[in-house]
């Protein structure tokens, strides 16, 4: 539990999102892609809340609207697809998610897990916080 994760996890847990991301960029995403784009996201943001991670937050607040936005689209159009803007936003996100994997302990991404579980068991609209309008000077 205080070793990271076995290698083989590792890159099947990255594999995964990089293919969501890449399926969603080229137009052929669909409702489980974004979402697994979503929980990468928030697992990020968590394990980055435990010191694994100095990303600013209004990439992850970008990465959500960038979502919003696209199922927005899939329910006017049926177009599964991810702006084209958003894509360098979730590139450095998953590459974040890829060292954290790769650097923090099981047991903190167990808890990081947990507290996805929880936060979508619950009634909030983001765990991540609005971020702080200076950040975007």
């Amino acid at each position: 539990m205080l070793l990271p994760m076995d290698q083989a996890s590792v890159r099947e847990q990255s594999l995964t999102s990089h293919l969501a991301l890449v399926a969603c960029r080229d137009g052929h995403g669909n409702g489980h892609l974004f979402n697994e784009l979503m929980r990468t996201v928030y697992l990020a943001w968590f394990l980055q809340e435990d010191g694994y991670g100095n990303e600013p937050v209004r990439r992850f607040k970008t990465a959500e609207h960038a979502v919003e936005a696209a199922l927005e689209l899939a329910h006017a159009a049926n177009e599964w697809v991810l702006a084209k803007d958003a894509v360098p936003i979730f590139e450095s996100l998953l590459a974040l998610r890829d060292a954290q994997l790769a650097t923090a302990p099981l047991h903190k991404i167990i808890s990081a897990e947990r507290r996805l579980r929880q936060f979508l068991a619950g009634t909030a609209s983001s765990p991540v916080p609005d971020a702080d309008p200076e950040q975007f000077s």
